[in-house]
């Protein structure tokens, strides 16, 4: 038996209407300031090589920004990576960087210039150590590298901070018991088995560099276990920002053949200065925010950021404009 359904007149669809679009301005509302004209200007923001996670983020969050505050313009700065960036950031270089947490750490405990000065914006996405070497390569522990030729990162760089650290808490010298090469993700993968025999790399899941890399050559990863994670805490510095964890099988799925990899993880960070304008850091806080599906498409490790966890910038103090707009979205 078919039922009926009473008509909807064109008033009550009008009614409808009007109240969506009640409905979104409010949305809108939530999203941006009511009665407020973007920030406008210039603002440097430093991310790192060109095949990093770093450099494709701060690409996709200059697009976000556009859309937000058309007048503001986004100036990219390359870099060796988080040392550099942190330093850059504390000396008025630039004006926010993507950093590693224990690059800004090790950045204050070595007495930088203007460390007192650095503020926490969010925190974004984590980085994980990856070691890699030709899939017919007789290295199979970290160990392993003594006498290689292994790239450790450009100097300045996130990852070689990484490198050295846990190439001591094996047991090696990074000056004496290899041959550092400073090769970066952009240069490090073609030369991978042609001049190297393994390099260090710290960044999202996947990188675009490895990405490339699996796809017209054949490599493995070396497992850094978590007993040898738990010598880097040990020591009592900024390896303690380091967490043992597995690189999930679905990062290379070409190269891991379904099997996790044992390896650490350390937090980014996006940082300014105490001095910067609190009204637009606040507008960049909520797009970094808003922006995170967006970006996520195209940088999968940015789909991790979230308000909840984005609050916790330590070592940092959150900025008073990025702390505004936390407090401006708490349940």
């Amino acid at each position: 038996m078919s039922k009926s359904f009473p008509r909807i007149g064109r008033r009550h669809a009008l009614r409808a209407a009007a109240a969506g679009l009640v409905a979104l301005g409010l949305l809108l509302w939530w999203l941006l300031p009511l009665g407020e004209d973007p920030p406008s200007g210039t603002i440097t923001i430093s991310t790192g090589t060109k095949a990093g996670v770093y450099q494709r983020y701060g690409e996709l969050l200059r697009d976000a920004l556009r859309e937000d505050m058309p007048d503001l313009t986004v100036d990219l700065q390359t870099s060796a990576g988080s040392q550099e960036n942190v330093k850059r950031v504390a000396t008025g270089g630039t004006d926010f960087a993507i950093a590693a947490a224990d690059a800004v750490e090790t950045y204050e405990q070595r007495g930088g210039t203007g460390a007192d000065k650095l503020r926490g914006v969010a925190r974004l996405y984590d980085d994980y150590v990856q070691i890699v070497v030709p899939a017919d390569s007789d290295i199979r522990s970290v160990a392993d590298l003594k006498g290689k030729r292994v790239s450790i990162g450009p100097v300045n760089s996130g990852v070689r901070l990484i490198a050295e650290r846990v190439l001591r808490a094996a047991g090696l010298d990074p000056a004496k018991d290899i041959v550092p090469r400073a090769e970066g993700i952009d240069t490090g993968p073609r030369l991978l088995g042609h001049g190297l025999d393994a390099f260090f790399w710290s960044g999202g899941l996947p990188t675009d560099g490895l990405s490339l890399l699996a796809e017209r050559s054949t490599f493995r990863f070396v497992p850094i276990p978590a007993s040898l994670v738990a010598k880097l805490h040990a020591d009592g510095t900024a390896s303690r920002y380091y967490r043992a964890t597995n690189m999930p099988a679905s990062a290379y799925p070409t190269v891991q053949n379904g099997k996790a990899v044992a390896t650490m993880a350390v937090s980014n960070l996006l940082v300014t200065r105490e001095d910067m304008d609190p009204r637009l850091t606040e507008w960049l806080t909520r797009t970094v925010i808003k922006s995170r599906d967006v970006i996520g498409r195209h940088v999968h490790s940015a789909q991790l950021v979230d308000v909840r966890t984005a609050i916790y910038t330590d070592p940092l103090p959150l900025h008073t404009g990025a702390r505004r707009y936390y407090r401006s979205v708490k349940p």
